[in-house]
């Protein structure tokens, strides 16, 4: 997946390195590079984490410290 990202803002780059000034090119490369690259890529994390999260939760002999007791 992350081969295909950087595809992306490749060429993303070179079409923000062709626009006629450098606001226009600060803006193609935002708009159409990192704010949908970045929401892509956390879309398609959201269900790793999940796994991540939920595998961590089911380690056992892991302290939470929900048994342990103060003094």
């Amino acid at each position: 997946m992350y081969i295909v990202a950087i595809g992306w803002i490749y060429v993303v780059l070179m079409m923000a390195l062709v626009e006629t000034s450098v606001v226009a090119g600060i803006m193609t490369f935002f708009w159409y590079g990192v704010l949908p690259l970045t929401l892509l890529l956390w879309l398609i994390g959201i269900p790793r984490r999940r796994r991540s999260a939920v595998a961590a939760d089911q380690v056992p002999g892991q302290p939470d410290g929900a048994d342990s007791q103060a003094d």
